[in-house]
């Protein structure tokens, strides 16, 4: 039996990408695309305030408006912005988060004090918090990419996890060699 938060995470029945992009070059785009060629089930919507529409899909301005539940929400936008975003998705109900954005512990002073804000808004809200400026996750057994992973790692009986995303991906790259 997977823990509930942790069912949200990995078996999320709808999941969000907000700072979804329609340029192919960002990483908002990446992730959005990954989500959608992974095979996951789930309902899939976009976010972002100045688009009707990426990948075919239809885009929500905000978390907020998507109408039915969210399970998983994966944010890939500025640091500044992932606090006000955070927020929307407790508002919301979101069960898990999995911030990609990077601008946080690793730039001083600063971005370590806008990290621990994040990380109280997670825990205020109850959310199960990945990240920040994390690779994302992946599933094979839901299965789900939501990653900026340039490939999906074959299904497995092997589950991985490291704080290091080019490790991650080193391993992911080697498991893809035949």
């Amino acid at each position: 039996m997977v823990n509930h938060a942790l069912e949200k995470l990995f078996r999320p029945r709808a999941l969000c990408v907000i700072g979804a992009s329609k340029n192919p070059m960002k990483l908002g785009h990446t992730v959005l695309k990954n989500v959608l060629e992974s095979g996951f089930a789930g309902g899939v919507h976009p976010v972002n305030p100045h688009a009707d529409k990426i990948l075919g899909i239809d885009c929500f301005k905000t978390v907020v408006d998507i109408p039915g539940e969210v399970d998983l929400a994966v944010v890939v936008t500025p640091a500044s912005c992932v606090p006000d975003v955070m927020v929307d998705c407790g508002e919301k109900g979101v069960g898990a988060v999995i911030v990609i954005s990077a601008g946080f512990r690793e730039t001083g002073p600063e971005g370590m004090s806008l990290e621990e804000k994040v990380a109280a808004i997670a825990d205020d809200y109850g959310m199960l918090l990945l990240g920040p400026n994390c690779l994302g996750a992946i599933d094979t057994s839901t299965p789900l990419n939501a990653s900026f992973a340039a490939d999906m790692p074959l299904k497995g009986r092997v589950a991985f996890m490291s704080q290091s995303g080019a490790l991650c991906t080193s391993i992911l790259d080697m498991s893809l060699e035949t």
